[in-house]
């Protein structure tokens, strides 16, 4: 008997964002938004600052590339329209949902590698292997050597990510390898720094919005739903707040008390485009 997949509560939360953005902002793109000083901050806006990101991004894939590898492609938004600008793209994605989705977005034009990207096995090579909010995924060491591997001679890695940054304290805000360690253990592989652009204003303006929904929506549906129960139901919703407590104590830690914005992201994030050429 074959062991249950586990479900990834990130996977969940990725797929009801989908289904909110296509029903209400008609994109499917999951990524961060690129803001410039010019445009208003406003969720209504959150398609054209998508459209900005993914535009930066391929300004930066270098002169000659055709072949490109997406790890954590999403539903293959990005992949599709990389293809349909003349690049070849395999795509990775470890999410069988996410998979299908991207192979019906692709029509038949991309192999899409249904694994998590330590666990890829190919004998094709790529002149880009992107990661757009990806790396924060994988594990370092093993992705670099991957990633080395997987490369046609004279290829790139692009990394567009968050990390964390050296600042004391402690973040609500999850997620992203420490930018210092990246540094250390890349410096121990075969790849040449060619870029390094700090994009953290630019991305930052993408948790003003997700404070926003936490304050505006998150936080009256939680407790008109704590109302519903407790009136409905009270001795059963005063026995599952008691067991439940400390998570229900962390939720409104992490995501109520207004530590989810762009200050806060700022200070201990750094959003990066890095471009590292292989080294035979």
């Amino acid at each position: 008997m074959s062991k249950r997949r586990k479900v990834d509560s990130r996977e969940i939360g990725l797929e009801i964002g989908l289904i909110l953005t296509r029903q209400f902002l008609k994109t499917d793109h999951l990524h961060y938004g690129l803001w410039p000083d010019s445009m208003k901050i406003d969720l209504f806006n959150l398609p054209r600052a998508q459209e900005n990101y993914s535009d930066f991004l391929i300004s930066h894939i270098p002169d000659g590339a055709e072949t490109v590898l997406d790890v954590g492609c999403g539903v293959g938004r990005f992949a599709r329209t990389l293809t349909d600008r003349g690049y070849a793209v395999d795509c990775v994605s470890p999410s069988p949902r996410f998979a299908s989705h991207a192979r019906e977005l692709l029509d038949g034009k991309s192999r899409v590698y249904e694994c998590r990207f330590e666990m890829i096995q190919t004998d094709r090579r790529y002149d880009i292997i992107l990661f757009s909010e990806s790396f924060q995924y994988v594990h370092l060491g093993k992705a670099l050597q991957n990633s080395h591997g997987l490369l046609s001679s004279g290829g790139h890695l692009l990394i567009c990510d968050f990390f964390k940054t050296d600042a004391e304290g402690e973040s609500a805000l999850g997620g992203g390898h420490r930018l210092s360690r990246f540094h250390k253990i890349i410096s121990g592989h075969p790849f040449r720094q060619v870029e390094d652009i700090d994009i953290t204003d630019q991305t930052a303006p993408n948790l003003a919005l997700v404070d926003d929904l936490l304050k505006n929506v998150g936080l009256p549906t939680w407790d008109l739903a704590l109302y519903f129960f407790n009136h409905r139901y009270p001795l059963f919703s005063k026995l599952l707040q008691w067991r439940y407590r400390k998570k229900i104590e962390t939720i409104h830690r992490k995501y109520f008390r207004g530590a989810r914005n762009a200050e806060t992201f700022a200070a201990f994030k750094t959003y990066r485009l890095l471009l590292y050429k292989k080294i035979e």
